[in-house]
């Protein structure tokens, strides 16, 4: 059995629904403890976090493994193949709630960081190992707390692999060198509550936000550029009335996203969809805005020919650098200053039922990190 086989069905039994951790993080710690990893805790409500570290940043460059062992809940238990959490195996195939997303991920990490400190116990710098139960929720106590206090230390680390599952086809086949934004915003159109059949008489924010979303959802923000692509706007939710069939809504309330790249900057965006509203005559209205992700980006340098170099060595073919996808918690990391790059493994079944991933998926991607290792820090 493939060890890494062998921790990633022990991390699916395991369920960590957001915020929740249920032991994942002190299983792990306990495990690389005894390879001579030393253990920080940084916890903060229901959050846990916990850093690895092995080395001395002194002697050389610092690389910072990073992941999580929160998942997203499971929906219609009934509807999964197999139960979500009981980790089975079936056809070479790991069906289970955060096989893909990231447990998997995280157990290759692990096993990665044990064969570089068996196989070259006196390597260079330092090589560490960052995981939070909150990258699946509102990511406000895992990532950031730590990277605020590495920040305040002095420990900032020169490079950072992020295990979220990246590959597209087949694994390594893709890998993030950058992330958009991500804003979230809340749009209250306050109107006036009456009959239906006097509609000349008041003023119905329902009509009025159906304007607005007739204008945004088609709307060119930008173009993108070469390394980012361009803006777009999502909706998410939709309220207005209900009261009764013959009474007109006193309020209209969206919820969207909007996923930019530097050349549309969030102040930027922000006035425009605040001129946008004023072009509708739309001036009774409440706009919450909320920035939970900057844009980003590694350019080519030594982390990202560590990742070309060792995928190319391994399975004979390049991964594709890109901007793409949602956001992560690379997205504290890189204000540090630190080459980011994100690859794991196939994201194609996270988040839905029947979450899964190849059993030899996952012996490849230790392989994978512990190559980038090798090459980054043996002495």
């Amino acid at each position: 059995m493939s060890m890494v086989l062998d921790l990633t069905r022990d991390l699916i039994r395991r369920p960590s629904i957001t915020p929740a951790d249920e032991g994942c993080q002190a299983l792990i710690a306990d495990y690389l403890s005894s390879f001579g990893f030393t253990c920080e805790w940084f916890k903060r409500g229901d959050v846990s976090n916990v850093l690895l570290s092995h080395g001395d940043p002194k002697n050389g460059p610092s690389i910072l493994m990073l992941g999580h062992t929160d998942v997203v809940p499971v929906g219609d238990e009934s509807s999964w193949k197999y139960p979500p959490f009981a980790a089975r195996v079936n056809e070479g195939i790991l069906y289970g709630r955060g096989s893909a997303d990231m447990k998997g991920g995280v157990a290759a990490m692990v096993i990665a960081l044990q064969r570089l400190v068996e196989e070259f116990p006196d390597h260079l710098g330092c090589v560490q190992l960052l995981l939070t139960s909150d990258e699946e929720g509102p990511a406000v106590d895992g990532t950031c707390v730590v990277a605020d206090a590495l920040k305040q230390q002095d420990r900032i680390p020169d490079y950072c692999v992020v295990g979220e599952p990246t590959s597209s086809k087949r694994i390594g086949d893709m890998a993030r060198v950058g992330r958009r934004g991500s804003i979230n915003a809340r749009l209250i159109i306050k109107g006036e509550q009456g009959h239906t059949a006097f509609g000349h008489l008041i003023e119905n924010p329902a009509h009025k936000l159906a304007g607005f979303l007739a204008v945004v959802t088609h709307f060119r923000w930008d173009e993108g550029d070469t390394l980012f692509p361009a803006t777009s706007l999502q909706v998410s939710a939709l309220q207005a009335g209900g009261i009764a069939t013959n009474v007109t809504p006193a309020i209209a309330e969206t919820r969207f996203n909007l996923r930019n790249g530097p050349v549309s900057p969030q102040a930027d965006l922000k006035q425009r969809m605040e001129s946008i509203l004023a072009d509708l005559n739309i001036s009774n209205y409440q706009l919450d805005w909320n920035v939970s992700a900057e844009p980003f980006y590694t350019p080519a340098g030594t982390l990202t020919a560590a990742v070309e170099a060792a995928v190319t060595g391994l399975l004979g073919y390049s991964p594709e650098m890109n901007t793409g996808g949602g956001t992560s918690d690379g997205r504290f990391i890189a204000p540090l200053g630190t080459q980011v790059v994100e690859l794991g493994l196939l994201n194609h079944s996270i988040h839905k039922i029947d979450e899964h991933t190849p059993v030899a998926d996952l012996d490849l991607l230790m392989a994978i990190y512990f190559d980038i290792l090798r090459r980054l820090l043996k002495p």
